[in-house]
């Protein structure tokens, strides 16, 4: 018997995941130091999570490499 594996992710999916994650950390964290108001607090959050989003959408993923291919 085979042992299970996790589901593959799309690579979309995955960079959805880290984009609000931590994008949620960075709004919980403005919150939690009481540097900025709540709705710039939010707006942060936000912008940070999509620009977070599309870097590693961006440059996330790694490149395919011929099998037997040594590093």
């Amino acid at each position: 018997m085979h042992p299970l594996r996790p589901p593959a992710l799309n690579h979309g999916i995955t960079s959805a995941l880290w984009g609000i994650g931590l994008g949620v950390f960075i709004w919980i964290g403005l919150l939690s130091v009481d540097v900025v108001s709540r709705l710039a607090a939010l707006v942060l959050g936000i912008v940070g999570g999509a620009l977070i989003f599309f870097l590693v959408l961006r440059l996330g993923q790694d490149e395919p490499q011929a099998p037997g291919a040594k590093q």
